[in-house]
C-alpha cells in the first residue's frame, strides 16, 4: 500500500490554490510575453527591428503600460528572465507595473527543448537543474506562477511511449519543486500543428499525452487545485486537407479534456499554436459555448494572437507605440469576451488578426 508524506501544508496549499484562481477569474487569461532572446529576434525582424535588449524592453513595455481596462482581461502575464528585471522608461520595474494593476506576475523557467536520442527527431526540456533555488529567488523578485513548456508532435511514428512519458515526468518534476517554493506551475505538454492528421488523430494523441501527464501528476503528489494546464486545441495539422468549423474543433478539445483533466484542475489556459489572432479568439468562444458540462475555467495563453497586431503596428517607432498598446488591449478585450463565450466574432480575416501565425516546428 502506498503511504503519503505530506508534500504542502494547509496554509501552502491555500495559496497556491488562491493565485491559480486569481489568474483565471472569469473573464482573464494570461498574456505569454515569455519569448527567449532568439524568439524575439524573429519577431523583430519581421518588422525590421534589430533585435537589442533595448528594442525588447522598448517593445515589452508597449505592452505592460496598457491602461486600467486590461484589469479586467489579463490575470497573468508569464516573464522572460531579462524582462523580469527590466525597467519603464520612468524608472518602474516590469514587475512592479503589472503588479499595480492586480495581475499576477509568472516566469518560464525552462531551458529549451533537446533531443531525445534513439526516437524519431522527439525532445524533452531540460533546466530541473538548479530550478529549487531558481524558483525561490523568482518568488522572492515578485513571481507566483511559472511555466514550463515540453513539445511532442504528430506524425507516423510519433509521439513515442518514450516521448509521452519522459515528457511527462519532467513536467510532474517541475511542478513539484515550484509548489514547494509557493509557486503555481502551468504544465504545458504542447502537441505541435505540424503535419497533416485529421482532427480525430490529434484528439487521439491530445488524450493519450494528457492521461500520461496527470498519471505522472498523480504519482509526483502534485496539488492540482494549485497548478494551471497550457494544452494546444485539438485542431487538424496545418497542412491537412479537411477544414473543420470552430464548433468541430470546440467538440473534439472539450471531448478530450474530459476524459483527462481531473476537476480538481480550477484552470485550462490554451496556448494559440500559431493560429491567426481572429481564428484563436473564435475557437476559444467556441470552445466556452461547447453543449458539454465544462467544470473548468477555458481561457487563454496567448502569445503571438496578444501580439501579432501591436507588432505590427509599433514596428519599431516611437510615435507608434500608443496605437500599439491599443492594437494589444484590443485583443485582450476580444479574448476576455471568449473566455466568456460571448465573442461574436469580427467576420474580418482580411487584416493582421486574421493572418497566419503559423511556424513550423515552433521553438522558443
Amino acid at each position: 500500500m502506498t503511504h503519503q508524506y505530506p508534500a504542502l501544508s494547509a496554509e501552502q496549499k491555500k495559496e497556491l490554490s488562491d493565485i491559480a484562481l486569481r489568474i483565471v477569474a472569469p473573464g482573464k487569461g494570461i498574456l505569454a510575453a515569455d519569448e527567449s532572446v532568439g524568439s524575439m529576434a524573429k519577431r523583430l525582424n519581421q518588422i525590421g527591428v534589430e533585435n537589442t535588449e533595448e528594442n525588447r524592453r522598448l517593445y515589452r513595455q508597449i505592452l505592460f503600460s496598457a491602461d486600467n481596462r486590461v484589469k479586467k482581461c489579463i490575470g497573468g502575464v508569464i516573464f522572460f528572465h531579462e524582462t523580469m528585471y527590466q525597467k519603464g522608461d520612468d524608472g518602474t520595474p516590469f514587475v512592479r507595473m503589472i503588479k499595480d494593476k492586480g495581475i499576477v506576475v509568472g516566469i518560464k523557467v525552462d531551458k529549451g527543448v533537446v533531443p531525445l536520442a534513439g526516437t524519431d527527431g522527439e525532445t524533452t526540456t531540460q533546466g530541473l537543474d538548479g530550478l529549487s533555488e531558481r524558483c525561490a529567488q523568482y518568488k522572492k523578485d515578485g513571481a507566483d506562477f511559472a511555466k514550463w513548456r515540453c513539445v511532442l508532435k504528430i506524425s507516423e511514428n510519433t509521439p513515442s511511449a518514450l516521448a509521452i512519458l519522459e515528457n511527462a515526468n519532467v513536467l510532474a518534476r517541475y511542478a513539484s519543486i515550484c509548489q514547494q517554493n509557493g509557486i503555481v506551475p502551468i504544465v504545458e505538454p504542447e502537441i505541435l500543428p505540424d503535419g497533416d492528421h485529421d482532427l480525430k488523430r490529434c484528439q487521439y494523441v491530445t488524450e493519450k499525452v494528457l492521461a500520461a501527464v496527470y498519471k505522472a501528476l498523480s504519482d509526483h503528489h502534485i496539488y492540482l487545485e494549485g497548478t494551471l494546464l497550457k494544452p494546444n486545441m485539438v485542431t487538424p495539422g496545418h497542412a491537412c486537407p479537411t477544414k473543420y468549423s470552430a464548433e468541430e474543433i470546440a467538440m473534439a478539445t472539450v471531448t478530450a479534456l474530459r476524459r483527462t483533466v481531473p476537476p480538481a484542475v480550477p484552470g485550462i489556459t490554451f496556448l494559440s499554436g500559431g493560429q491567426s489572432e481572429e481564428e484563436a479568439s473564435v475557437n476559444l468562444n467556441a470552445i466556452n459555448n461547447c453543449p458539454l458540462a465544462r467544470p473548468w475555467a477555458l481561457t487563454f495563453s496567448y502569445g503571438r494572437a496578444l501580439q501579432a497586431s501591436a507588432l505590427s503596428a509599433w514596428r519599431g517607432q516611437q510615435e507608434n507605440e500608443s496605437a500599439a498598446t491599443e492594437e494589444f488591449v484590443k485583443r485582450a478585450e476580444v479574448n476576455s469576451l471568449a473566455a466568456l463565450g460571448k465573442y461574436e466574432g469580427s467576420g474580418d480575416d482580411s487584416g493582421a488578426a486574421g493572418r497566419s501565425l503559423y511556424v513550423a516546428n515552433h521553438a522558443y
